[in-house]
């Protein structure tokens, strides 16, 4: 039965040969079975990816993913043909002397020290150098006029930051036993957050630099639990498309494939069949928002617990930019997300980990956040622990060694001076100015007849765009730039946001005032451009031409080389 397998010349070949050709033969029979065994593996492999494909994309979805590959493919090459690739070489090396120039201030009282002083300077001097640091020209955030960025407290806490950054200056958390006191409040602001966010029992967390160190943690311990637990190799999370950035750059570091699911108008939260189908045997990590950073929406988080629960895999909730609002606008008396449905926390069985900045809306100082898990087996997949170093046993509990036992020690007197009535105030003081903003947007006769709200926001940002034909959503973002006003602007769909704070809350009535001033200007300059025609030069502000060319072209590495140069910058002195 087994010979018939073997082709009949092969057959009198192995008859008619000597025991030399015999085991030559059979050789040969090994060998080209495992050919076949090892072309069999990929074939099955890549039918497997080719079928977790469609199922995820869908045949239309697919088609359009393969399009959108050659397009680009296509115009990579048209970039690089010699006589194009000159012109954009040039406009970009003017378009990063400009950036550089505008970074790196220069002028009469303006010294650069590149290298250190012969002899340490003395306190005063010292202090006179900070105060014309601390004095060059800069976004008037004191006046509220820059969307999120700087989450103040107040003067008083300030003040109380201050002294206790200065008594734990030398202490580091890597030492317990040197400092037990900042173990001990870093363990209690742990959880003080698990208890905002109904952390179970034995719920668990840790302190992190900021919300990317915390989200980049989630995302490593559900790749090393899946790794651990189910032999996963090849890594993926599915995210809404507006999830924050962070996810994308731990997909980057840690090698996990990030698929992007479409959150569509109006609603603009994550569309939930599409996750369903996007998840596979090798997904580790699905994400929800509360809320987005680009236009302040929660995702519908019960729907994807459920999902969760249901295919045995981590959902993470990034709360980093609700934080200490999101947590207290039921008792602030505004709609808490999904109250009627168990809400947005740990009281959905499918969420295991959720990031929250405690250095934005906590008001401590920056370089704080918290990532709290369900239990402490998830949290323990985090962990670095290396027993066989020559310097001893080593581990520490997320990517960092040493870390500053100050930041944890303002962190910790931010959130005992504020109190839960203290948030409760703050939240009441931001969201009054954010619904205050919304209405106006969609009620006053000038802005609602040419802009319009994203979605509905649900916390404190409120996102924004043109819908009138003749002005650009960046012109309006450059104008208001114009103005003093430091807005965010967004993509997909082009929009502005802002962030508010503390102090934004108190600027709101100018910011709406302005708002119409320049939507004014606008109308006023389409209507010229009607009049005067092609003949009209249309000038564009920075934010209109890099956001219109960021828009208009498949392939990304001219504003890739403008983000470079913008980094580079940060670093010239």
């Amino acid at each position: 039965m087994a010979s018939s397998l073997i082709p009949a010349s092969m057959q009198a070949r192995i008859m008619a040969g000597s025991p030399r050709n015999l085991s030559g033969a059979v050789a040969m029979l090994n060998l080209d079975l495992l050919k076949n065994v090892v072309f069999l593996f990929f074939v099955l492999r890549y039918t497997r990816k080719t079928f977790d494909s469609l199922r995820g994309y869908g045949i239309i979805g697919s088609i359009k993913r393969v399009y959108a590959a050659i397009k680009l493919w296509a115009f990579y090459l048209f970039l690089r043909a010699p006589g194009v690739r000159g012109q954009v070489d040039k406009q970009v090396t003017t378009a990063l002397t400009k950036l550089e120039e505008k970074m790196v201030r220069k002028g009469p009282g303006i010294t650069s020290y590149l290298a250190l002083p012969k002899e340490g300077w003395t306190s005063e001097q010292i202090r006179t150098e900070l105060a014309q640091l601390v004095g060059m020209e800069h976004a008037k955030w004191e006046e509220g006029r820059v969307s999120g960025a700087v989450y103040h407290g107040g003067e008083d806490l300030s003040k109380l930051q201050t002294e206790a950054i200065g008594t734990f200056s030398v202490s580091n958390p890597l030492h317990p036993d040197v400092f037990p006191g900042v173990r001990k409040m870093e363990a209690e602001v742990v959880a003080m957050v698990l208890s905002l966010f109904h952390g179970p029992s034995d719920g668990a967390g840790v302190t992190t630099s900021g919300g990317t160190e915390s989200i980049l943690m989630a995302c490593l311990a559900a790749r090393q639990k899946a790794y651990a637990e189910r032999g996963v190799t090849e890594p993926e999370m599915v995210v809404p498309e507006t999830v924050h950035a962070a996810f994308f750059k731990a997909g980057s570091y840690f090698g996990i494939k990030v698929h992007r699911v479409p959150c569509p108008a109006p609603e603009y939260k994550v569309h939930i069949p599409s996750v369903r189908r996007l998840i596979n045997r090798n997904t580790v990590l699905i994400a929800g928002s509360a809320p987005n950073f680009p236009h302040g929406i929660v995702d519908n988080i019960p729907a994807l617990s459920r999902l969760a629960v249901s295919y045995k895999i981590p959902l993470h909730v990034d709360c980093c930019l609700g934080s200490f609002i999101i947590a207290f606008l039921k008792k602030a008396g505004f709609p808490s997300p999904y109250e009627e449905e168990g809400g947005f926390d740990f009281r959905q069985p499918g969420v295991t980990s959720i990031s929250v900045d405690t250095h934005k809306y906590g008001f401590a100082p920056k370089g704080n956040s918290v990532l709290i898990y369900r239990n402490r087996s998830y949290r323990n997949h985090q962990y670095f622990i290396f027993p066989d170093w020559i310097g001893g046993v080593y581990a520490s509990p997320s990517i960092a060694g040493s870390r500053s036992g100050a930041l944890i020690a303002g962190c910790w007197v931010s959130l005992m001076t504020i109190g839960e009535a203290g948030y409760i105030a703050s939240c009441h003081q931001i969201m009054g100015a954010a619904k205050q903003f919304e209405t106006a947007i969609r009620e006053d006769p000038i802005l609602s007849a040419n802009i319009e709200v994203i979605g509905n926001p649900e916390v404190s940002v409120v996102a924004f765009a043109s819908k009138n034909i003749g002005i650009d959503t960046y012109d309006i973002a450059d104008a208001m730039s114009e103005k003093g006003w430091h807005l965010n602007a967004l993509q997909d769909p082009p929009a502005i946001h802002v962030a508010f704070t503390r102090p934004t809350a108190l600027a709101v009535e100018k910011l709406q005032l302005e708002l119409t001033e320049v939507i004014t200007a606008e109308l006023e300059k389409a209507e010229e451009r009607k009049r005067q025609g092609k003949s009209f030069a249309r000038q564009r502000g920075n934010t209109s031409a890099l956001y219109g060319v960021a828009g208009s072209l498949p392939d990304k590495s001219i504003v890739n080389r403008l983000a470079e140069g913008f980094l580079d910058a940060l670093y010239k002195a």
